[in-house]
């Protein structure tokens, strides 16, 4: 094969004429299974005199084709052959040393590919190339010998510990080199040596993310690695060589790599090496963690507040991410007694001049609010963005110490931030430092938690404290200090105020606050009046400001999309329904438009994405996130909206005609990602009218052309419309055959599908149900393929899980009541009388619900009532037992009803909020902690981490399951389900099976005599029971159960 032929190819490919490279590109696909085609890939990208952009299009081919086909049972339509594997392996590492950056990425995920298939078995040689290269005297050499040991570490970084044997050699073999080629790196200040540098510490990294293997453990390769570390630490960058752009300062190589050597010493103290954080299932590690914090975390502990010592007093520049991280090794290090004598002399300095400035509010936090307020509430108010900041690791810090170590700490803190606070107070107006404040209440609300627990010595100064402090920054003169009185006022949600009157005036400026000309303003009162609803005095006075209220957060929802908002307008929606009705049609309109215009945006967005190496991809990504996760929370409130207009029919008319357009969207453009949100609203409409309307029915093609398309794995979620479709619509369902064919459609695919599981399919029996328990006399036509496809599972064996059994059987039973007559014909046609009706009887103790009881009765009643010679001798022979099983499920049907009455009782009260600690977000939502304990803990002993027990127990619960099959569960008994409705709630079993029974004794005694021959007196005494509580509920109409 020619190479230069193929070079051309790829030249092609990035040639502006679309016709041109779309031709590039089929001759490519041509001849890309030849033997010798992707060796020849291989050498172009490698090659160094060849051009930049036919190089880079060729490596990113060469990615997609191994992605796609390496792997031999991905059944790649042109399969690579082993020839060309043979020698892609061979070049690789070699290519990989004249490859330039752009074309290294794509190659490096190349080995990846490989390693991830091939290693150890299909390529053994791979760890001898690998020495090769990093005990090379080329530097270019052992860079790619970096990136190819980086790469095996990627793949072998989450596996099974018992699958990590083999990078457990490769550790042994490479480790000791590659820390004395960092050790040597460490004296050069090239940009290049950083590079160098930062790659063995993500090596490292890697290496002991998931486990530190017991070769890393030996003391002699901890002081090796810990001595690297600690010296690049301490190493001093000169302020001279940093770029002078804040952005670009972060960046700057030298510091990045710094930040990996904080990552590789915060891992080995928080994971290994803190006895206080090890949780039992780390108990092999307790040796080495005993050694590590007396032996190693006090130099890296001091190493770490030197550092601090010289950011605090200007003589040095720390990265942010470097900040963070020393944060979070302060906050480990206040758990164990040994480090936190260390650590303990320095609180107050660490409070005041580490912390606090950090929590101020900073020169990039107005230049931000100024240039990009969306942009700063995302960052400062949705939780998930500010996760990982330094700011967040501040704050933990402040809490773990004010939490973990009150006696030494909590005054001491609440004092610094008074004394901060009465500064500003006596300070002339023209001369306050708004900056200091807004630190000083951030660290407040903080400590919110702790600080309102019930036996806090300070939570009764509260109230006071918002008076003085609080409330003046309502209307302050700085936009920041008027946010953090809402985000004051939000964080304290659980303060009750002594004087109704302060609660007032705290409500009246927060609302005041949403009429506020800044967004991070308003943004954040609507945020802080969600939970003062639980106030009765607020939500009277709310009333008369809600058409404001709301529209003030539908204007808040265009401006910005957060979905925090979405769930405070849920809520105003949920608890005002009565007071919001004559707006619901409005509301929900604008509601509409919300939505569109959102999905407007993210298409726009989609479009405007580039290639996945593009730097803005990820951006844009996040931002499309961010408003997909805001359309969820429109969905959501429109939802809640629906549900509760369910008293008023003629409303909801036009919330659906209103709702159309949004039903449309999502499902003709197959967002997937709100089919779930969409189909919920769906169901809601026709659940909450008792009725599907023409406008409905429209809406029911649509759900069925995406099912086609793309929506099969979302049975679950369009169970309950489908089913409501049914129910509710029952005189179009039967009248319009077209719509029975795609219901049935449906149906057939879910219980055919190969990529669907018995979940699914328990789905498509409930629709089978369904069918034949609300179009009785109207389906015929239905019952024998419904039977056809519960019996492909019924006599193969290959029903799992108990619900799966369960309801396979049921729609047997559902034909059997639905027309007992032609089943039994259909049955006995089969050959599947005996056989089906054995194993229903074999395995009524699993029919548990009260639906499944009642549904049981209801069909053997209706058997009971067949002529003599229209049941089946093969049915005949087993006749007494049909009987004997009415009586069980009987026996067992009134402990149903009374499980299922309280699951109701239940369901009625909901739950109580005062039962439990509502805590806010705030930074630290992982301080777990006893709300009542003594608030004067133990003083310096080791503090056990909540966070790490939580997750021991969740790891636990994972594990004592880990063994168990999916299918573990035939002795589950299935739980009820207290929404679910049908046809037999109405049908009292009792009154049933008197008039079946009472109708053969008067008008087929051959059946009957063979019914009861085999009786005995308890349980004909168990019969007449049933038989007066029948005739009792018949003349004396009851609940129904």
């Amino acid at each position: 094969m020619d190479q230069n032929a193929v070079y051309q190819l790829f030249v092609a490919t990035y040639q502006p004429d679309p016709s041109v490279h779309k031709q590039a590109e089929l001759n490519l696909r041509t001849i890309e299974s030849h033997n010798g085609f992707l060796p020849i890939v291989l050498r172009i990208l490698a090659s160094e005199s060849l051009e930049l952009g036919a190089r880079q299009a060729a490596a990113i081919y060469f990615k997609n084709r191994m992605n796609k086909a390496w792997d031999r049972s991905s059944q790649a339509t042109a399969p690579i052959n082993e020839e060309d594997r043979r020698m892609v392996k061979q070049a690789l590492l070699q290519a990989l040393v004249t490859a330039p950056n752009a074309v290294k990425v794509q190659l490096t995920s190349t080995l990846n590919t490989i390693l991830s298939n091939d290693f150890p078995e299909e390529w053994p040689e791979f760890v001898n190339e690998l020495q090769h290269f990093l005990s090379s005297s080329d530097v270019r050499l052992v860079y790619v010998g970096l990136l190819a040991l980086r790469e095996i570490i990627k793949v072998y970084e989450w596996k099974s510990m018992e699958r990590r044997e083999p990078l457990k050699e490769i550790i042994k073999l490479t480790f000791p080199g590659i820390q004395t080629i960092g050790t040597n790196l460490l004296g050069n200040d090239s940009i290049e040596a950083a590079e160098m540098l930062k790659l063995v510490l993500k090596i490292y990294h890697g290496a002991i993310r998931a486990e530190l293997p017991k070769c890393l453990q030996d003391p002699a390769s901890l002081v090796s690695w810990g001595t690297l570390f600690l010296q690049l630490v301490d190493k001093q960058i000169p302020v001279s060589v940093l770029p002078t752009d804040p952005e670009e300062r972060e960046k700057y190589p030298w510091w990045k790599t710094k930040k990996w050597a904080y990552h590789c010493l915060n891992r080995l103290f928080s994971k290994y090496g803190n006895p206080a954080l090890l949780p039992p299932s780390g108990a092999k590690y307790a040796g080495f963690a005993k050694s590590f914090v007396s032996n190693f975390a006090p130099n890296i502990l001091q190493t770490y507040l030197k550092q601090i010592e010289g950011w605090i007093k200007k003589e040095i520049w720390i990265a942010t991410k470097c900040l963070g991280l020393i944060a979070s090794f302060f906050d480990d290090s206040v758990k164990h007694k040994i480090t936190w004598q260390i650590i303990k002399p320095h609180t107050e300095t660490l409070v005041a001049h580490f912390i606090f400035p950090q929590l101020c509010f900073s020169p990039e936090d107005e230049e931000l609010w100024s240039d990009d307020p969306v942009e700063y509430v995302h960052k400062k108010v949705d939780p998930f963005e500010d996760f990982h900041s330094p700011q967040t690791n501040a704050v933990n810090l402040l809490v773990v110490l004010a939490r973990d170590r009150k006696k030494h700490t909590f005054m001491t803190i609440l004092n610094f931030i008074n004394t901060v606070l009465n500064k500003y107070l006596e300070t002339p107006d023209a001369q306050k430092n708004g900056r200091e404040k807004d630190g000083a209440l951030s660290m407040i609300s903080c400590l919110a938690h702790e600080i309102l627990k019930k036996k806090s010595p300070v939570a009764n100064m509260m109230e006071p404290f918002f008076v003085t402090h609080v409330f003046p920054e309502f209307k302050s003169q700085f936009p920041f200090l008027r946010a953090r009185a809402c985000d004051m006022a939000r964080h304290f949600s659980d303060l009750d105020f002594a004087n109704p009157q302060n609660l007032a005036t705290l409500y009246q400026n927060v609302l005041d606050c949403l009429r506020d000309g800044e967004l991070p303003v308003k943004v954040q009162a609507a945020l802080a009046l969600q939970p003062m609803i639980r106030h009765e005095s607020v939500r009277e006075a709310m009333v008369q400001s809600l058409p404001f209220i709301m529209q003030e957060l539908l204007n808040l929802t265009n401006e910005i999309d957060i979905d925090t908002l979405a769930s405070v307008m849920e809520e105003f929606v949920e608890v005002f329904a009565e007071q919001l009705t004559p707006f619901a049609v409005q509301l929900c309109t604008q509601l509409r438009d919300t939505f569109l215009r959102i999905m407007e945006d993210i298409a726009q967005n989609s479009n405007a994405a580039t290639a996945d190496d593009d730097q803005s991809f990820q951006g844009d990504m996040d931002e499309m996130s961010d408003k997909t996760m805001a359309a969820m929370g429109v969905l959501k409130t429109i939802g809640t909206l629906i549900l509760s207009l369910e008293s008023s029919p003629d409303v909801l008319q036009q919330l659906e005609n209103a709702l159309l357009p949004v039903i449309t969207y999502t499902l003709n453009n197959r967002i997937l990602d709100l089919f779930d949100d969409i189909f919920e609203i769906i169901d809601s409409c026709t659940f909450s009218a008792k009725r599907v309307t023409p406008t409905m029915w429209s809406v029911f093609e649509l759900i069925y052309k995406a099912f086609k398309e793309s929506g099969i794995d979302y049975m679950d979620a369009m169970l309950p419309p489908l089913d409501n479709y049914i129910s509710y619509g029952k005189d179009v369902f039967v009248a319009n055959e077209s719509v029975q064919q795609m219901m049935f459609d449906i149906i057939d695919t879910v219980m055919k599908s190969e990529r669907l599981g018995e979940q699914d399919r328990v789905c498509a029996c409930k629709l089978m149900e369904s069918v034949l328990l609300n179009c009785r006399g109207h389906v015929d036509r239905c019952v024998a393929p419904f039977l056809n496809l519960a019996f492909q599972f019924i006599f193969t064996g290959s029903m799992k899980t108990t619900e799966f059994k369960v309801h396979c059987i049921e729609v047997v039973i559902n034909c059997l009541y639905y027309n007992p007559i032609l089943t039994l014909h259909l049955l006995e046609e089969n050959q599947w009388t005996q056989g089906f009706f054995t194993l229903w009887f074999n395995t009524l103790d699993k029919f548990s619900r009260v639906h499944d009881k009642k549904l049981v009765i209801v069909s053997l009643c209706s058997l009971l009532e067949l002529p003599a010679e229209q049941i089946p001798s093969s049915l005949q022979a087993g006749w007494p037992q049909v009987l004997a099983g009415i009586i069980n499920v009987f026996k067992t049907l009134p402990k149903a009803i009374e499980n299922r009455q309280g699951m109701e009782d239940l369901y009625g009260e909901g739950f109580d909020g005062d039962d439990f600690d509502d805590e806010e977000l705030s930074g630290f939502e992982g301080a777990l902690s006893g709300d009542d304990e003594d608030f004067e803990e133990d003083g310096d002993e080791d503090v056990p981490d909540e966070d790490n027990e939580y997750l021991e127990y969740l790891a636990q619960q994972a594990s004592s399951h880990a063994n168990d099959s999916e299918f573990d569960d035939f002795d589950d008994e299935m739980e009820e389900e207290i929404l679910f409705e049908s046809p037999l709630d109405e049908i009292d079993p009792y009154v049933c099976f008197e008039e079946a029974f009472r109708g053969m004794q008067q008008t087929n005694s051959p059946s009957y005599t063979l019914l009861t021959k085999d009786l005995d007196a308890e349980q004909q005494n168990f019969i007449l029971s049933i038989l007066a509580t029948g005739e009792k509920n018949r003349t004396q109409p009851a609940v129904s159960a």
